[in-house]
């Protein structure tokens, strides 16, 4: 029995032009230079009560992959000691006890294990795991961090959606660092 308040996330920094990574994965451009003299900044304060309200995360194996490469750069591990549980049918390393991988039905994996498990549930990538949240009916809403930069080509926020998906802006926040925060309610499918 799924947890009624559960709540599944996808979220995702892309580029403006719908990219959450180079074709070969790169994510280079994340870092920007530009400033917006209006924008919000980002309290470490509330960075750290934010992220301490996700009880999990869902990734794919390139998500994964790179998430190991920035910490092997000393950018550290982003997900902190939170469960997070990598979608693959790939061996890949496993680096610390909170990592689990699973390659089963996606929404049997959300519904009767997560949604009763952890009230947030964040789909922080990729494509096609977005995608296939999406497409299943299984997100309640999409966070949008769109970065002041075109990078023309790449993997696509949305891979294989195979339907129109219904959405209700419920949040915009510009940040000085040029970023655009976007939040959207999945309308029921």
């Amino acid at each position: 029995m799924a947890n009624t308040d559960s709540r599944v996330t996808i979220h995702m920094a892309a580029s403006l032009d719908g990219f959450i990574a180079r074709k070969d994965g790169r994510v280079d451009w994340l870092e920007t230079s530009d400033e917006f003299e209006g924008g919000a900044t980002m309290d470490p304060g509330f960075v750290e009560a934010f992220l301490k309200s996700i009880d999990c995360y869902v990734m794919g194996s390139r998500t994964y992959e790179t998430a190991l490469n920035f910490e092997s750069r000393g950018f550290g591990w982003a997900y902190g000691d939170k469960p997070v549980f990598v979608l693959t049918r790939r061996k890949l390393p496993k680096t610390r006890d909170t990592v689990e991988f699973y390659s089963g039905d996606l929404v049997q994996f959300v519904n009767e294990r997560l949604r009763p498990a952890f009230r947030s549930i964040w789909f922080v990538g990729g494509g096609v795991v977005s995608g296939d949240c999406l497409r299943l009916g299984l997100a309640d809403e999409v966070r949008y961090s769109i970065l002041p930069v075109l990078i023309g080509d790449g993997i696509r926020f949305f891979e294989k959606l195979d339907k129109d998906v219904a959405l209700h802006l419920t949040e915009v926040k510009g940040y000085k660092s040029g970023m655009v925060a976007l939040c959207y309610e999945v309308r029921n499918q």
